[in-house]
C-alpha cells in the first residue's frame, strides 16, 4: 500500500512565492495546497483534512496571526508554521503566543523550511498514533503529577478523565520535561533537547503556554517550578507503566 502524503496547506498572499513554495514542497513528496488569504484558507479546511499549516503573517483583511489563533482557541492542534518579513524579536514571540508551534523569518531557505515541517509533523504523528486500534496502551510509561498524568510513548496529557489537547511545541517541551523529572533542565539543555528551534525569550513564552495548561495558578506554580538563575524543573509524584 502506498504511504499517504502529508497534506500541507500553504497561507500566502505572494502569488509568486506561494507557487514556489507548493512547487517546492510537491518535489519533496508533500501534497500541498495553497490559499491566498484566511477567508480562502478557511474554505479550503471545510471537509479537508490536513497535516500542518505553513501561515503568512502579513495577510489581507485578517492576519495570519488571528487565524492561528482562532484554530488553537478552536481546539485544533494541527501543527502551524508562521512566516513573516519582521525579523524583531517581539514578533516572534507574538506570534508563539498566538498558539504557533514554529516560526521563520523571511527570507528562508526552502530546505530549512522541511526540516522545520518535518519536525512538527513527527511529534504530530506520534500523537495521532496514539489513537489508532494497534497501539498498546498497557506499555506505555505514565508520569503522574497532581490530577494530571502524561504518557510518555503516547504523547498525551490526561487530567482526570479528560485528553489534554497540546501544540507540537507544548508537547516537546513537555517531553523533555518528563524524561528528566525533578531534575533542573538548564535552557541551554532544553534549547539542546527540544526538536522545536526555541531560545531565549521564546523559551520563556513556551514555559508559560504549558503552565497555563498544568497550574491551576499559573503566577504561582507548583509542578512545572522555576529554579532562579538555573533552568526549570517538573515536579512528579509517580513513574510507572500503565495498568490492565
Amino acid at each position: 500500500m502506498q504511504e499517504r502524503k502529508h497534506h500541507i496547506l500553504v497561507i500566502e498572499d505572494d502569488e509568486r512565492l506561494l507557487k514556489l513554495l507548493l512547487q517546492f514542497l510537491n518535489s519533496k513528496d508533500y501534497r500541498s495546497t495553497g490559499a491566498g488569504s484566511v477567508e480562502e484558507a478557511r474554505d479550503r479546511i471545510k471537509g479537508t483534512f490536513f497535516d500542518a499549516f505553513v501561515v503568512d503573517v502579513m495577510l489581507p483583511r485578517e492576519s495570519g496571526l488571528d487565524f492561528v489563533r482562532s484554530l488553537k482557541t478552536g481546539g485544533v492542534t494541527t501543527p502551524c508554521l508562521v512566516l513573516t518579513a519582521m525579523g524583531e524579536p517581539g514578533e516572534r514571540l507574538i506570534g508563539l503566543e498566538s498558539g504557533a508551534d514554529d516560526y521563520m523569518t523571511k527570507p528562508f531557505e526552502p530546505e530549512e523550511l522541511v526540516l522545520r515541517l518535518r519536525n512538527l509533523l513527527r511529534r504530530s504523528d506520534g500523537d495521532n498514533l496514539s489513537i489508532r486500534p494497534e497501539s498498546d496502551p498497557a506499555r506505555a510509561s505514565l508520569i503522574r503529577f497532581g490530577p494530571h498524568e502524561y504518557d510518555t510513548e503516547m504523547g498525551q496529557l490526561r487530567t482526570g478523565q479528560q485528553r489534554n489537547a497540546l501544540t507540537s511545541a507544548e508537547r516537546d517541551l513537555l517531553s523533555c520535561f518528563t524524561s528528566r523529572p525533578n531534575v533542573i533542565l538548564s535552557r541551554t539543555e532544553l534549547a539542546d533537547m527540544m526538536v522545536s528551534q526555541m531560545e531565549g525569550r521564546s523559551l520563556d513564552v513556551a514555559v508559560a503556554r504549558l503552565r497555563r495548561k498544568l497550574e491551576p495558578n499559573p503566577r504561582k506554580p507548583i509542578y512545572l517550578l522555576t529554579a532562579r538563575g538555573q533552568g526549570w524543573m517538573l515536579q512528579v509524584d509517580h513513574m510507572g507503566t500503565q495498568e490492565n
